[in-house]
C-alpha cells in the first residue's frame, strides 16, 4: 500500500482528531528524521500509522492483542490504553502492508520507549511528543530541542518530563521508559568522561 492509500484507509479509520494528530506526527517526524540523518520515508510512515489501533476502544485492546500473541505485563494490565503501541506495529503489517521491522518497532516502542531504541524509534517516540497540536506547558521547550540539541539529549529530556508527568499524576511508570531513560543517561555520562 503506497502512502496516500495509508493515508486514506487511517482517515476512514480514526476520529478526524486523531487521524490530524497523526498527520502531524508524520510530517514532524520526516523533519527529525532529515535532521538526524535517519530515512524520511521510513518515519513518515511510522508517524502516521503510530495511532492506528486507536481505531479499537481501549476495552477492546487487550482481546486484540490476545488474537495477535502479543505478551505483555502487569503495567499494560492496569493501563490497557498501552496496548495501541503493540497492537498498532501489528496492524501496520496486516492492514497497510508494512513489513519493514524497523518501522513496526517505531510503532511498538512510540508510548514507551525501551532499551536499545534506534534512531527512527527515538524519532517516533518524540515526534509524537512535539507535534503541532500538542499542547501542553512543556511543549515549546521540547518543541526548541527537536532544532538545537542532539538526539539522545533531546529525547532524554522528553522521557525525563513524561516520568516527571506520570509521577505527577500518580500513575503506574513503565520499566521500559526507565530503561529508555537510564540507558540514555548513562551513554551520555560515559561520553562526557571520555571527552578531553
Amino acid at each position: 500500500m503506497n502512502y496516500e492509500a495509508m493515508k486514506e484507509e487511517l482517515a476512514r479509520r480514526l476520529p478526524q482528531k486523531r487521524y490530524e494528530h497523526s498527520l502531524g506526527v508524520a510530517d514532524t517526524a520526516v523533519m527529525l528524521a532529515e535532521r538526524f540523518g535517519v530515512d524520511a520515508d521510513k518515519a513518515r510512515i511510522a508517524g502516521l500509522l503510530h495511532d492506528c489501533a486507536r481505531e479499537y476502544a481501549v476495552t477492546e485492546l487487550a482481546s486484540e492483542a490476545a488474537r495477535r500473541s502479543i505478551n505483555y505485563g502487569e503495567v499494560e494490565r492496569a493501563m490497557p490504553l498501552l496496548l495501541h503501541a503493540y497492537v498498532g506495529a501489528k496492524r501496520a503489517a496486516e492492514l497497510y502492508g508494512v513489513k519493514d521491522a524497523e518501522i513496526q518497532q517505531a510503532i511498538w516502542r512510540h508510548t514507551v520507549g525501551g532499551e536499545r531504541m534506534t534512531k527512527l524509534d527515538k524519532i517516533v517516540y518524540f515526534a509524537d511528543m512535539i507535534e503541532p497540536q500538542r499542547d501542553y506547558p512543556e511543549v515549546k521547550a521540547l518543541r526548541e530541542l527537536a532544532y538545537t540539541a542532539d538526539l539522545d539529549a533531546m529525547l532524554l529530556e522528553g522521557l525525563s518530563k513524561s516520568i516527571k508527568f506520570i509521577l505527577e499524576t500518580g500513575r503506574l511508570i513503565h520499566p521500559a521508559t526507565v530503561a529508555a531513560r537510564n540507558e540514555i543517561l548513562l551513554s551520555l555520562r560515559e561520553n562526557e568522561r571520555h571527552e578531553p
